[in-house]
């Protein structure tokens, strides 16, 4: 997942990618532990895109606010 890519999503449908890696870490974790999964790459990927969506998030926050001071 490219950072671009979540840049044109809205604040609503970040927050649901979010919640929706999350429970797809859960599921992995389970799986790994469980012997389930072998990608174990696959749990830092998921991490990672989870980390882009927050930051994503957190630039659009800084956004808004800088907007809202200007006018």
């Amino acid at each position: 997942m490219k950072a671009q890519e979540l840049r044109d999503l809205t604040e609503e449908e970040l927050q649901q990618k979010e919640a929706e890696l999350k429970r797809k870490l859960f599921t992995l974790r389970f799986q790994v532990a469980t012997g389930q999964q072998d990608n174990t790459a696959a749990l830092k990927e998921t991490k990672r895109d989870i980390a882009r969506v927050k930051t994503v998030l957190s630039e659009q926050g800084k956004n808004k606010r800088a907007k809202a001071s200007e006018g």
